[in-house]
């Protein structure tokens, strides 16, 4: 899933989100792990909050992202704060991505791995991410939880209200598939004009992630509540992974 016309209303919408403490939470977890500096990717990196931060933390940041309009957000950031040519932006998907040489670390933000399914295709982007990964790299990522996906989202209809747009977001939940297909009917109030994405998010057990991280090469290090960055709770509406990768491609051969 690529966002389109969306990506322009994106961070209206997301005015709630703290990217000061997920980028703490973030920053944390990586040098606690030991990579406090050196080439780092951010999957599915929209229009690029974490990812700025991350660069103004001294990381040389690849931003990939599928959707050319959220880079192109992100972009005119960058340049805004003068940091353009310390980013390497990359429109790919995740699934097959080619980053040209080994990263220390990555990371995925607001539920970009809950697009990339079915399974095999979250494998895909596990076992992608594991390929470019140095030795000790770390990876940090989040997924929206099941719980989220059944109770929160479930078949429920939500209005968000922004000073310039208004989202109609529409859910139908499907138990046997484990996925929610969204609808976004969003209206730029100024000019009355109306824009339609529909989306769908996949979600897995937390054991079924942990097997995963473990058979591309990955040892589980921790999981935390997305939103407190506290302890799981079953009522939790997002985990935050942290794994450290166990050997080198070359090594594997």
């Amino acid at each position: 899933m690529a966002y389109g016309e969306f990506a322009y209303f994106y961070d209206e919408f997301n005015g709630e989100a703290d990217y000061q403490a997920l980028f703490r939470y973030v920053h944390g977890q990586l040098c606690e792990h030991g990579v406090q500096d050196g080439i780092l990717v951010d999957l599915g990196c929209g229009t690029g909050d974490l990812t700025l931060m991350l660069s103004q933390a001294g990381y040389d940041v690849i931003g990939v992202d599928g959707s050319p309009e959220m880079l192109s957000v992100l972009r005119e950031k960058a340049d805004e704060l003068g940091i353009h040519s310390r980013l390497l932006l990359l429109c790919q998907d995740i699934t097959g991505m080619e980053l040209y040489g080994t990263v220390r670390a990555a990371v995925s933000t607001f539920d970009t791995f809950n697009h990339i399914g079915p399974a095999e295709q979250f494998e895909k982007a596990v076992r992608q991410t594991a390929f470019f990964m140095e030795k000790d790299g770390v990876f940090v990522f989040d997924l929206n939880t099941p719980y989220k996906h059944e109770t929160v989202l479930g078949d429920r209809e939500y209005t968000i209200e922004a000073p310039d747009a208004r989202c109609e977001w529409y859910n139908h939940y499907d138990p046997a598939a484990g996925c929610v297909d969204i609808r976004l009917e969003i209206t730029d109030l100024p000019s009355g004009e109306v824009v339609e994405e529909k989306f769908r998010e996949y979600t897995y057990t937390l054991e079924y992630v942990k097997q995963v991280l473990d058979r591309y090469g990955f040892t589980f290090c921790a999981a935390v509540d997305g939103e407190t960055f506290g302890e799981l709770r079953p009522e939790s509406q997002r985990w935050i992974f942290t794994a450290v990768k166990r050997y080198t491609q070359e090594e594997k051969q």
